[in-house]
């Protein structure tokens, strides 16, 4: 977190209460190298977690009530920590009201001041940030020592049960236990992980589209379904179990077999970006991103043509010695660029809309 963002939480935070705060938590957003719409596929993703991300001030309340104010939007909920209901509609009160009703063992009633500076629709993962950070905001608060993956499973069902999102677990693993300026290969059968520094030469930008990333009228939860009914088909627990030779074989209807055909090549490519990240291989690091948004776009249909134009660009700028691909659950929102640290302030500034240096 930088210094501003906890200053600004700070000082809203005495404007809306009329007094400090006890302290400040705070989650990252994160951007995904590669390894798009694998996790709920029990597959392999490449996060990793930016500097920029949400952070909750946080003070004991004493009426008994848990009173939140969110700065970004201006807007206020209050509720009863022990018994908060749903909302009727998604909002950010969705999240906050179900990280508290899911949370293990009496929470006190608080006063939240919720501020962040990562950029709306994005596909930088804002709403696991916010849950990420209420829950640190939660165990401060009650001194609790929850460890992160328990933490990223907390975050992971509020999504499900209060947003409506069948998501999987990377985002909120890799802002739980992310470390910065590392990927993390993670495996979302079992949550192991492995931290890999990036290496100095390389530099990671996120270029914003402009394009509000949106779950569109419910495309996220189908792209799911349709992986589901696949791997059932195949007679399958879950499509990290296929080879592409048993796609070839097994002639699914469409679209099954291209969403199948893109989650079984997507963790093939997680495994070689790795490796590629390991050597340093930054050409093929590069091919292996630029193959992946090839594989969004076409074959899990989740990209946008605004976003498609962008990776072009951006792609015909960084040349052979590097990649550029959207980065997150798609239908808008960002392109991640890695790149040689030689050349980022040049691309950065070249005119491709607002850029966030990762590293």
């Amino acid at each position: 977190m930088n210094n501003g963002l906890a200053e600004k939480t700070k000082e809203l935070f005495a404007k809306e209460f009329g007094a400090q705060p006890v302290a400040v938590a705070f989650a990252p957003g994160r951007a995904n190298l590669i390894g798009e719409h694998v996790d709920y596929n029990d597959g392999l993703v490449l996060p990793m977690p930016i500097d920029a991300g949400t952070a909750v001030a946080w003070a004991r309340s004493d009426d008994g009530r848990m009173h939140v104010h969110a700065a970004d939007f201006g807007e206020s909920d209050s509720f009863e920590p022990d018994a908060p209901t749903k909302p009727s509609e998604v909002s950010w009160r969705s999240y906050v009201r179900g990280m508290a009703a899911k949370w293990e063992g009496e929470l006190p009633a608080l006063k939240l001041l919720i501020m962040g500076d990562l950029p709306r629709g994005s596909g930088l993962s804002s709403s696991a940030s916010l849950c990420i950070a209420l829950g640190r905001a939660f165990a401060a608060a009650t001194g609790t020592d929850i460890d992160p993956t328990s933490l990223a499973r907390h975050a992971q069902r509020t999504e499900h049960e209060y947003a409506g999102v069948a998501c999987g677990i990377m985002d909120q693993m890799a802002i739980a236990a992310g470390k910065p300026g590392h990927a993390m290969l993670l495996d979302c059968r079992d949550l192991s992980c492995e931290h890999f520094t990036i290496p100095d030469d390389w530099s990671v930008l996120i270029v914003d589209s402009g394009v509000t990333r949106g779950l569109v009228d419910g495309e996220y939860n189908a792209r799911r379904q349709e992986c589901e009914a696949a791997a059932r088909a195949l007679g399958v627990d879950s499509l990290r179990d296929v080879r592409m030779e048993d796609l070839e074989d097994a002639s699914l209807p469409e679209p099954e077999a291209r969403r199948a055909a893109h989650v079984v090549g997507e963790i093939a490519r997680v495994r070689e970006a790795a490796k590629a990240l390991q050597t340093g291989d930054l050409a093929r690091f590069g091919e292996l991103l630029q193959d992946g948004h090839a594989s969004l776009r076409d074959l899990f249909e989740v990209s946008h043509p605004v976003v498609d134009e962008l990776v072009e660009r951006l792609q015909s700028k960084v040349g052979s010695n590097g990649g550029a691909r959207m980065t997150g659950a798609g239908f808008g929102g960002s392109v991640v660029v890695v790149l040689p640290e030689s050349r980022a302030a040049e691309i950065a500034g070249a005119g491709n809309g607002k850029v966030l240096r990762v590293i």
